[in-house]
């Protein structure tokens, strides 16, 4: 019920997290334990492939469970992408990704989906486990699953601005565009944001800064924790039809009448 299959990789947990907006690599690795999230999305230069005299997430993270996923932050290109993560691999080994092209880099890192969809395509067919960043428009998250996607990364509003699900039928409708999981990204502001990503049939939630950022990332990333695991059962149990007027918790049939 809990794990979530991406491609051909299973994880414990429905919750991915950022590493980004931190003050140091131990307050990551804190709150990530915290969150008991098994994946959490790192800038490539986060990772120092280059400089191993340097501090780096992968010493930070050595002997846990959490894997890396490198994303494309700051690629504006399918090209920069598709060149970027053929290095990654090369030097790290890891071919599970989350692709992002943005499109508008000064106001609102909305991506840009046809470079996303030319990127996907070359690197499905290299073997890349992907998951792509996106808007939150059924067309184009079905493109990208035929584009060869194992999960479409729907957002939910503009990147690190914490103003939730803003358009709630869109999920719904990205849910019921595509076969691949879908895991709701950016925006998240707090654990019932996540809640209701999940209530809504997300298969999973990415956040970053809500923890990141909090007053306290160890219980936010705790509370976004019970979060997911709330809103996936809620889901799962479904949810009573909304009506405009009340009705009796207890039955009237048989009652004395004076």
């Amino acid at each position: 019920m809990h794990t979530l299959q991406i491609g051909k990789y299973t994880l414990g947990s429905r919750l991915i997290v950022g590493s980004g907006k931190y003050d140091s690599f131990e307050t990551t690795k804190a709150a990530t334990l915290a969150s008991g999230s098994e994946l959490i999305t790192v800038a490539v230069r986060r990772l120092n492939i280059t400089n191993p005299n340097e501090p780096n997430l992968r010493d930070t993270f050595a002997g846990t469970n959490v894997k890396f996923l490198p994303n494309s932050a700051g690629c504006t290109t399918a090209e920069e992408a598709i060149t970027l993560f053929r290095l990654t691999r090369e030097a790290t080994g890891i071919d599970l990704i989350k692709l992002e092209v943005i499109g508008d880099t000064q106001k609102t890192l909305y991506p840009d989906v046809l470079e996303t969809i030319k990127a996907c395509e070359v690197l499905a067919k290299d073997g890349f486990t992907i998951m792509a960043y996106t808007s939150d428009d059924p067309i184009m998250a079905r493109r990208l699953e035929d584009a060869g996607a194992h999960a479409i990364m729907p957002l939910a509003a503009p990147i690190g601005s914490g103003l939730g699900v803003q358009n709630r039928y869109n999920i719904v409708f990205v849910r019921e565009a595509v076969k691949v999981p879908i895991i709701v990204d950016a925006g998240i502001g707090c654990a019932s944001d996540a809640a209701l990503a999940m209530e809504l049939g997300a298969d999973g939630v990415l956040t970053n800064t809500a923890i990141a950022q909090a007053q306290n990332p160890m219980l936010m990333a705790e509370a976004m924790k019970n979060a997911v695991i709330a809103g996936r059962l809620s889901y799962l149990a479904g949810r009573i039809p909304k009506r405009p007027y009340a009705t009796a918790s207890s039955p009237v049939d048989g009652m004395i009448q004076f």
